[in-house]
């Protein structure tokens, strides 16, 4: 797809966060869990004041990509204490890439990822890893696609409810 570029999110864009932020995690999540989980998830993970705490910490950051002016998907990233696991500063987490359900498989996902990449080479981080459902098949194939691992699970919480992620990553120095 042409036009899309990616972009730091930056505090000013906290609205355009909230916005996509909850969309694509309904659109991906909401046919798996309960309607309840789902609204207190989405209350409480994407609400202003958590979502200021995550834009104004040093060791997180976040991308948009945009088709023209629209944001299409967005990407967080997490490096040294800001990670939710291992906390390890030779490395960076993936902790989301999403992308609004009617551009899926449009390469989208991939300059996300990409973008994530790159930020982990200019941090000089050894490797990447993430947590993806082990109930999200198409996630799960796009990083082995990028050469992930699987190395863990861990228990991820939706509302009542615990799940289990997959722990992937993928080394970058041989």
């Amino acid at each position: 797809m042409q036009n899309i570029s990616i972009i730091k999110a930056e505090l000013q864009d906290i609205e355009k966060l909230q916005k996509i932020g909850r969309q694509t995690f309904f659109e991906t999540f909401s046919e798996s869990n309960s309607e309840e989980n789902m609204q207190k998830y989405l209350d409480e993970g994407f609400s202003i004041e958590k979502l200021t705490t995550e834009l104004t910490n040093i060791n997180a950051e976040f991308y948009f990509a945009f088709l023209d002016a629209e944001v299409i998907g967005y990407l967080k990233l997490n490096f040294g204490e800001s990670q939710t696991e291992l906390k390890d500063n030779k490395a960076l987490e993936i902790e989301r890439i999403y992308v609004s359900k009617e551009f899926h498989g449009k390469s989208v996902g991939q300059l996300l990822y990409d973008k994530a990449i790159e930020v982990a080479k200019q941090k000089n981080a050894d490797y990447v890893w993430l947590g993806v459902w082990e109930e999200n098949p198409r996630a799960i194939s796009f990083y082995k696609k990028n050469g992930f691992v699987e190395f863990d699970k861990h228990i991820f919480k939706l509302g009542d409810d615990e799940q289990i992620d997959i722990m992937m990553k993928l080394n970058l120095k041989n």
